[in-house]
């Protein structure tokens, strides 16, 4: 028996891995774990599915024309190092783009090496997954608190009421947020008598668990979060004396929200005037309340608003860094102190996409501006594209867009596990080591965590001889990039002996409870280190007068431009689209596991009763969903956990495209939620995509045209690889 970290998701829930014969017979959960206690979601018991998936790359493979062919790692390391100097030496370094996605944050090595891979790089077009997702709430941290990844999480095992807004945590188990077996946490918060109110316009899971539900128009949360604020200024009702002196412009807040009262934002948001008030007022009298917010308060045209107005909420009803309330964490591994010490806390707008002029933030270009800059860029033109562990053609808006643009890059490599949307428009695949036969601390989760733990994990399988873990990939390939000729063995050799165990261990060691990596050994089920602690946030303050400032000029003229006209916009009968999650999806990479796609169908989209009878609409029926970047044909699922004027669509599906080794995927296709979202659909502050609230038309469509479409949608046979058996 070996005791691990599953490595999917931001839960980071502990299991216990029965092994046989180097061969992974049961995965549960661990009892002992101090966080998960036993807990463990379905995707867990799959990663031994995942680790035995016949359609998981195993050797590199280089693409000749349409065919693949098997290769050795020296002659596929060698052809990426030539074909990415060969852009960078023609175009300049900027040329070299880059994509990390979300799996990044689960995977030590690519914590350790990747990131400073792509440092390296010293290329200006660096792409990830947070601007599809976070970037809003990073926004807010960088200009409130002075460091981007300054987030706090709620209080759980303390809160009388915690107010989630946009997130369906029993589903994700957290987001920012590293929270196991949430349901039982919220039944918790019950127990003891408090409260869980979810803002939502779909009754999600986590709805379902809650004690109110309280149905809202897309795209309008910072409408409802100044008007509970409006109520909280008006009626005497904010505190912030546990900040003391720290917090500057309280008045300008209040200045921004004075003419937005519920009476005024209810048409707008669908949240009557009556509910907002006393959501306010419940909120600022409980003595612990904690407001979160995620993924639907990021993806919107106002995402950088909404995660404000709710940040002020939390600060100026005094639940902000205090038990209860949304509180800071103190690490094994201080991880936001040593972005600090590399002079990493944050940047903004440095420079500017070329096309949409969107702003660079931490370093980072939004995704949303990635097919511009490979298709239509300037000077600085992507022409050489690095993935690692991301599929955005379908993670990215308008995925069919940037699909095509992928097509015309002079160079492409992914470090990847899987022949998928993305990757196969690549000229190299470097596959890496599958999850369970890599060692594993969750390095930046635990900067997020509920309670303050730390865990290591060894590996519970062996690699095979010939396979590779990412970090040794990138440390190869680094020293073939940035070394001279005579010394790039040296170098790959010195960056292969820094291994991300080393790392840590340093890291912890320093840390403020002066652990170690051997110390963790010999606690293989976790440490538990204490509650939150209050008071966290004034001493790490990193903002230039050492304050916080509760109303950012940029936020406050953006609120001035948009939010009354907002309000008093007439919201209309148009049907708008938001995303949704789903415990057996993780993105788009756990759909080739054939024990995760039994059961009804779920990719559908679901609509309201009374919108289907306008529509003439049965479950079951096909409809083409038209918005005015592109067209899907998809089921439809009738339930009453919509909103009227809301339909919903999950993400990560559309394993129809040709060219790709996912067979069980490919049966269970679906269509891509991006390829009906826009580029130019953002939250204009920060960039990130505006997934949601985007205006969609919903058409029947007969059984000939639904057999055409399925025709269209169903790939062509898996392609084949030639093996040349070079080991």
């Amino acid at each position: 028996m070996a005791f691990a970290i599953c490595p999917l998701c931001e839960a980071a829930c502990g299991i216990e891995v029965e092994i046989e014969s180097d061969r992974i017979r049961t995965i549960r959960g661990d009892i002992d774990d101090p966080m998960s206690r036993g807990y463990v979601c379905p995707k867990a018991s799959l990663l031994a599915d995942l680790h035995n998936d016949p359609d998981r790359l195993r050797t590199p493979i280089v693409r000749e024309g349409s065919r693949w062919q098997e290769v050795s790692w020296e002659i596929a390391l060698d052809r990426t190092a030539h074909g990415l100097t060969r852009v960078r030496r023609r175009h300049g370094r900027n040329a070299v783009g880059i994509y990390y996605g979300n799996p990044v944050a689960h995977n030590l090595g690519l914590m350790t090496h990747g990131l400073t891979f792509a440092h390296a790089l010293r290329t200006r077009n660096v792409y990830s997954a947070s601007s599809a997702d976070q970037l809003p709430q990073m926004l807010v941290a960088f200009r409130m608190f002075g460091h981007l990844a300054r987030i706090p999480v709620p209080d759980l095992d303390r809160t009388d009421f915690i107010l989630i807004c946009g997130a369906n945590p029993v589903v994700s188990n957290g987001s920012l947020m590293t929270a196991p077996n949430m349901r039982q946490r919220l039944k918790a918060i019950r127990g003891r008598g408090g409260r869980v109110v979810v803002v939502d316009p779909r009754r999600t899971e986590t709805a379902e668990v809650a004690d109110e539900h309280i149905p809202i128009r897309p795209g309008t949360d910072a409408l409802l979060f100044a008007s509970m604020l409006n109520v909280l200024f008006a009626e005497g009702l904010t505190r912030q004396d546990t900040l003391g002196d720290r917090v500057r412009h309280v008045d300008v807040l209040a200045d921004v929200v004075r003419d937005l009262p519920p009476e005024r934002t209810a048409r707008a948001t669908g949240v009557p005037a009556a509910t907002a008030r006393r959501l306010a007022i419940e909120f600022a009298t409980t003595e612990r309340a904690a407001g979160y917010g995620r993924v639907g308060l990021c993806t919107q045209p106002h995402g950088t608003l909404a995660c404000w107005l709710l940040q002020a909420l939390n600060l100026v009803t005094g639940h902000l860094d205090q038990v209860g309330g949304m509180m800071f964490t103190t690490p094994a591994v201080n991880v936001i102190g040593l972005l600090s010490m590399l002079g990493l806390a944050g940047t903004f707008d440095r420079w500017r996409s070329s096309v949409q002029h969107l702003p660079e933030f931490g370093g980072d270009l939004p995704i949303a501006a990635l097919a511009d800059e490979i298709e239509t860029g300037s000077e600085g033109r992507v022409r050489g594209l690095v993935t690692m562990a991301g599929n955005p053609v379908l993670s990215a808006p308008n995925g069919r867009r940037l699909d095509g643009a992928l097509a015309t890059l002079d160079f492409m490599v992914s470090i990847d596990p899987y022949l998928n949307e993305t990757t196969r428009h690549a000229h190299v695949i470097l596959p890496p080591a599958p999850p369970l036969s890599r060692g594993h601390y969750p390095l930046p989760l635990y900067a997020f965590s509920v309670r303050n733990v730390a865990k290591y994990s060894a590996a519970v399988v062996h690699r095979h001889a010939h396979e590779r873990h990412d970090w040794e990939i990138l440390s190869e390939l680094a020293g073939r990039l940035f070394a001279p000729p005579p010394l790039r063995r040296a170098t790959a050799w010195c960056l292969r002996a820094l291994t991300p165990e080393r790392l840590v261990d340093a890291l912890l060691r320093i840390g403020p409870y002066g652990l170690s990596l051997n110390a963790l050994r010999r606690s293989p089920h976790g440490l538990d280190l204490g509650p939150l602690q209050p008071g966290r946030l004034i001493a790490q303050l990193e903002s230039a007068d050492r304050h916080i400032d509760i109303a950012p000029a940029a936020f406050v003229s953006e609120a001035r431009t948009q939010l009354a006209s907002h309000a008093d916009r007439d919201p209309g009968s148009d049907l708008v689209l938001i995303g949704r999650r789903q415990v057996l999806s993780n993105n788009s990479w756990m759909h080739n596991i054939d024990r995760s796609m039994r059961g009804p169908e779920r990719f559908t989209l679901q609509v309201h009763p009374d919108d289907a009878s306008r529509l003439d609409l049965s479950s079951g029926d096909r409809v083409r969903v038209e918005s005015d970047s592109g067209t899907i044909t998809v089921p439809v699922e009738v339930t009453i956990a919509m909103t009227r004027g809301v339909v919903s669509l999950p993400h990560g599906w559309g394993h129809h495209r040709d060219g790709m080794r996912l067979s069980v995927a490919a049966q269970h296709a679906g269509a891509s939620l991006n390829d009906v979202t826009s580029e130019r659909h953002l939250d204009k502050l920060s960039g990130n995509a505006a997934f949601n609230g985007v205006p969609v038309r919903v058409q029947p469509v007969s059984p000939r045209e639904w057999e055409k479409d399925e025709l269209m949608y169903r790939r062509k046979p898996n392609v084949e690889c030639t093996d040349s058996t070079l080991w």
